[in-house]
């Protein structure tokens, strides 16, 4: 039997190697500091984080999501709380920040039990049985709502925006609003349940005005402008030719040349060129279309014949921007010219080039399928306009999320002192009773969070708290915006919806087992860099025999 200190002859020179109780510790102070970093932004009172790139582009925001992708964190086990705060995005588009933070509490606590030489096989039993106790009385302490009641909506885009760009005042009143009717814009009901596609929602950035311009378009705003002078800037009653091949002469596939001799074999290549695009263009006009809209080029011959039959041209639209418009106004992509017809058309009661600050953009309204709206954000700087698409993107999730899975809990902490007490009172065998109890503390950590980001006592407060729920209190929680304590959440209007909750506790636990259960760390040498390539053979060639 090989002895511990000779495994290391089975590595390659140079692998380091760290195992046992060290590698755990290690792995949770690297998750305990970057969650140290991040709790200062939970909570409407959280603080901002300035990160500048290597290439000198700042970033100035709050969102978790976004300051774990732009940190690009090295260490593995830190790594594994990142992709927990991905995931954690991409499925409810919230909660991102709590998500790491109660990562860190969770392992905090586990060092603790630790310490007191609890093996980790204990304490990922323990938290894994916690958190089905707490799945199951989450749903206890939740509120079920109708979730076509604007006013729960407006509670629940309130919180989440009341710790985002928005602070107060009636900006924080018309994003909300906006954001509501923009989800109620694209939600269908199928039976009994609503299906939200927030891909249906656009945004559009334009530098200028202030964050209250910020405005809801019933229709498309396409980032792009009118290809030629000539052409018209609105027409009414659009007819739209969507068409994803080029309005213009192809390239070959293979090498040609065209040898011209005189200058009317010149006069007669470029005849046959125009004559091909104005049959082009003969055919979408014969089809009845007034707008045509082009993935690809646009020849300026084929601008021309569009601009003399009053045919508005908009070239090199993206691919995805392309699909969309197909299924705003109804139209069909057109891929050859053999498939032009007036069938494929789609319909827009207006399509029109408007000037946006000093940019323009072509704006599609009074469509067929009006399941497709744009979020058109005004703003003074760049950095500003990107934390209000971050702001609006996470707070389009939260309402979406409470119409999806109608049930809402108490905020400011109180849904998480409740399941720490709850949690308290529940029993299991042996030492995973410890593990029980520290995944409680965990969780009213996040309580203490808040309450020192409202500039709170966090030891008061947390007793304070404890009191209340004590006496059965349940949605008594921490008014950061006014500094103190209130026995009601939800009658100052801050409530968060169950299924960002329940994702945070899903993740955040996931996270902390899959680190606890580390116990050996090999971290293989870097790669040697090879030698160039020296002309006439490939490298060490010329130490190899009869070389």
């Amino acid at each position: 039997m090989l002895h511990r200190e000779n495994l290391a002859s089975i590595f390659r020179e140079n692998t380091s190697r760290e195992s046992g109780k060290d590698v755990i510790l290690s792995n949770i102070t690297a998750v305990r500091t970057l969650a140290e970093m991040l709790k200062t932004s939970l909570g409407p009172r959280g603080l901002d984080k300035m990160m500048v790139s290597s290439t000198n582009d700042i970033t100035i925001t709050n969102d978790g999501a976004t300051i774990v992708k732009d940190l690009e964190v090295q260490h593995p086990a830190a790594r594994i709380v990142v992709e927990t705060a991905k995931v954690q995005d991409s499925e409810v588009g919230d909660g991102t920040t709590t998500a790491v933070v109660l990562s860190g509490f969770l392992l905090d606590e586990a060092g603790k039990l630790l310490d007191q030489n609890i093996h980790p096989t204990t304490i990922i039993e323990g938290f894994k049985k916690a958190l089905d106790k707490a799945l199951a009385i989450s749903k206890e302490i939740a509120i079920k709502i109708n979730p076509e009641d604007r006013n729960y909506l407006r509670e629940v885009a309130y919180t989440t925006l009341s710790s985002k760009f928005f602070s107060e005042g009636e900006e924080l009143d018309k994003i909300i609003d906006l954001s509501i009717d923009a989800v109620l814009s694209v939600m269908d009901k199928v039976g009994d349940e609503y299906v939200i596609d927030l891909s249906n929602i656009k945004m559009v950035k334009k530098r200028g005005e202030s964050v209250e311009d910020t405005e809801l378009i019933k229709g498309f705003v396409l980032d792009k402008e009118v290809a030629h002078e000539g052409m018209p800037r609105r027409i009414d009653e659009a007819k739209i030719a969507v068409i994803d091949f080029p309005l213009e002469v192809q390239k070959t596939e293979i090498s040609s040349k065209l040898s011209l001799t005189s200058p009317e074999q010149i006069k007669a290549a470029l005849d046959e060129q125009a004559k091909y695009l104005r049959g082009i263009v003969d055919k979408i006009a014969a089809t009845g279309a007034n707008v045509v809209i082009c993935q690809k080029g646009m020849d300026d011959i084929a601008q021309y014949f569009l601009a003399k039959k009053k045919i508005m041209g908009i070239k090199n639209v993206s691919r995805s921007d392309l699909e969309k418009i197909a299924k705003t106004t109804g139209a069909t992509i057109i891929s050859s010219e053999m498939d032009l017809d007036s069938s494929a058309l789609g319909y827009a009661k207006v399509v029109e080039e408007r000037t946006v600050g000093k940019d323009k953009a072509i704006f599609i309204e009074g469509v067929k399928n009006a399941k497709v709206v744009t979020i058109l954000i005004r703003g003074a700087t760049d950095i500003a306009m990107d934390e209000v698409e971050r702001s609006l993107n996470d707070v389009l999730n939260s309402v979406r999320n409470v119409i999806i899975y109608p049930y809402v809990v108490a905020g400011g902490g109180a849904f998480e002192e409740e399941l720490a007490m709850r949690l308290r009172k529940e029993t299991l065998p042996g030492k995973e009773q410890l593990a029980l109890e520290a995944y409680a503390n965990a969780l009213e950590e996040i309580a203490v969070t808040l309450a020192e980001t409202a500039g709170l006592d966090p030891t008061e407060a947390l007793v304070n708290l404890r009191t209340m729920h004590a006496k059965g209190l349940d949605k008594s929680g921490v008014d950061v915006m006014q500094g103190k304590l209130v026995e009601d959440m939800t009658k100052i209007k801050v409530v968060d919806s169950l299924k960002v909750k329940e994702q945070v506790l899903k993740g955040a636990t996931e996270a902390a087992t899959a680190i606890l259960k580390i116990d050996d760390l090999i971290a293989a040498a870097p790669a040697k860099q090879q030698p160039q390539q020296q002309e006439g053979g490939y490298p060490g060639m010329s130490g190899m025999p009869g070389m």
